[in-house]
Formats: structure tokens, C-alpha cells, sequence
């Protein structure tokens, strides 16, 4: 929703002031400019970027769109770990074995839908716990090797916004190549009456305002939003990574879940009282089934 207000208020800023001093709003709207602009800029980001990455834009945008990963979110991510932290230390990793073979049938991973659709941070935990199973590898290796993946995701997850940055850098240029067009075209009307040379060297300058007001309006914002959701989203496999690692190097559950709740921002980090909260909450249903299956 910020991005669509953050547009409004650009377009509304720019069409407000330039009515309020006077200027006429048709004159604005100049086709040939657009076109000249718009396509070279689609133009290149084609020629420029793998369609792996478009596909990725695409998706990002969409996603920045909506909201971020909520304290909610994290909440239910700890709530998770700590259930399967629990499991690991009453049943041993090799009873986490089925769960993360087939995560669509695991009873405790299906209660959480939403970390389910998160593929990233599924095959991230999923991978890890399965290189747990298999065994023999060392608590610094296996923070080396988590870190090595989140890299790659997130090295992979900064190419829309890079590449929307360049597309960025460029269009003044390209807003310069469309008003060089136009003048072009007012020599060739260098002996029309002044108002008709007036009309096309105002057309010609809409290209120039075009290219400034689209990179720095539009384009490169959009970027710098990509480029701060993907931060923000790292924190996910992030959060896991330190749960794991700890309950790896054998603390107990409860205090696993503090290493994984201290690396979230304080803007969704849960507090440690409603940590506690979830936690007893998780205990005291495990509590229950035991008892029912008794």
C-alpha cells in the first residue's frame, strides 16, 4: 500500500505544481514521446536481463505491493521451531526424518499454511535438518554451509532490483535521445510561425522531463523498495538459522527459540514474555495429545 500511496502522491506533487503555475495539461501528453522513452527502456531491460530475473521482478513487485513479513509472521515461524526443537529433544533428529521427507503430510509442519507457502525458508529448513540427520558434520560447518545458502538466495533474490536500477540510471539518457528527436524535428519547422516551433520544442522538452521524472519518480523507488523487502525477508531464514544452530549445539528448546527471537529487528521482533506465552501454549497441547494417546 505504501508504494501505491508513495505513486500517488509523485504523480499528485508533479501535475499539482505545474497546474498551479499555470501550465496546461495537455501539453503534457505527447505520444511520440512516450513510446520513444517506454519502449527503448523495455528494450533494453529485455536485452540486459535473463528471463529468470523478469519472472522475479514480476513476482517482487507484486509482493512489494502488499505487506512485509508481520510480527504475526515471526510469532508463528518461533512457535514452529520451537515445536519441532521439542520434538528433537524427546524423539532425536532421526524422528524429524518424515516430516521434512514430505512436508505436505507432517503433522506439525501442517499446522503452519502460511511457512508451507514460503519455498525458500521450507527447502532452507528442510535442507538443513536433513544434513542434521545424516550426521558428521561439525557446528561451524554447518553455519558455514547455512550461510553459503542464504547468500546465494539472497545474491539471486538482489538481481530484480539491480536491474531496475540500471533501467533507472538510464532513463535521463533516454529522455535526452527523445527531446534530441524533437529538435530534430523543430529544425525541420525552423520557418512555421513562432507558436508552431513554441509546440514542438515543448514537446521535445517532455522527453527530457519524462526521463528525470520516471527514473527518480519511478523506476529507481521501485528498486530501492525491492532492495529493502529483500533485507527485510532475510531475517526469515535468518531466524532459523540461529534456532537451529543452537539446538544443534544442545541447549534446550526454550532458550534455542531466544538465539532465533534476538536476531529478528525490533520492529517484529515478539517480546520475551509472549515468547514464554507460545511456548508454555506449544508444552501444553504436546502435554495433551500425549495424554489422550496414553
Amino acid at each position: 500500500m505504501l508504494l501505491i500511496a508513495g505513486f500517488a502522491i509523485v504523480v499528485g506533487a508533479v501535475v499539482g505544481g505545474y497546474l498551479m503555475a499555470g501550465g496546461a495539461l495537455l501539453v503534457l501528453n505527447q505520444p511520440s514521446e512516450f513510446l520513444v522513452i517506454g519502449g527503448v527502456a523495455v528494450g533494453t531491460l529485455l536485452i540486459s536481463t535473463p528471463m529468470s530475473v523478469l519472472k522475479l521482478t514480476v513476482v517482487q513487485i507484486k509482493a512489494a505491493m502488499g505487506a512485509a513479513t508481520s510480527r504475526a509472521a515471526y510469532v508463528e515461524l518461533l512457535s514452529m521451531l520451537y515445536q519441532i526443537f521439542k520434538q528433537v529433544q524427546q524423539g532425536g533428529l532421526m524422528s524429524l526424518e518424515s516430516h521434512f521427507e514430505d512436508p505436505s503430510t507432517s503433522p506439525i509442519l501442517t499446522k503452519y499454511p502460511n511457512f508451507l507457502r514460503r519455498h525458500d525458508a521450507l527447502d532452507f529448513l528442510s535442507d538443513s535438518f536433513k544434513v542434521l540427520i545424516v550426521g558428521g558434520i561439525a557446528p561451524h560447518d554447518l553455519e558455514a554451509l547455512m550461510d553459503e545458502d542464504m547468500k546465494a538466495h539472497h545474491d539471486e533474490a538482489l538481481r530484480p532490483s539491480a536491474a531496475l536500477t540500471k533501467i533507472g540510471d538510464a532513463l535521463p539518457g533516454l529522455g535526452i535521445v527523445a527531446a534530441v528527436l524533437g529538435i530534430v524535428i523543430t529544425m525541420g519547422h525552423i520557418d512555421a510561425p513562432p507558436a508552431e516551433i513554441g509546440h514542438h520544442v515543448g514537446a521535445a522538452l517532455v522527453g527530457t522531463f519524462l526521463g528525470v521524472l520516471l527514473s527518480y519518480g519511478v523506476v529507481q523507488p521501485i528498486a530501492q523498495a525491492l532492495e529493502h523487502r529483500v533485507t527485510d525477508d532475510g531475517y526469515y531464514c535468518l531466524c532459523i538459522k540461529a534456532g537451529l544452530l543452537a539446538i544443534y549445539k544442545g541447549n534446550p528448546p526454550a532458550i534455542a527459540i531466544e538465539f532465533a527471537r534476538r536476531v529478528l529487528p525490533h520492529s517484529v521482533r515478539p517480546s520475551f514474555n509472549e515468547t514464554e506465552q507460545f511456548c508454555r501454549a506449544v508444552t501444553s497441547q504436546a502435554q495433551q495429545l500425549h495424554a489422550q494417546a496414553a
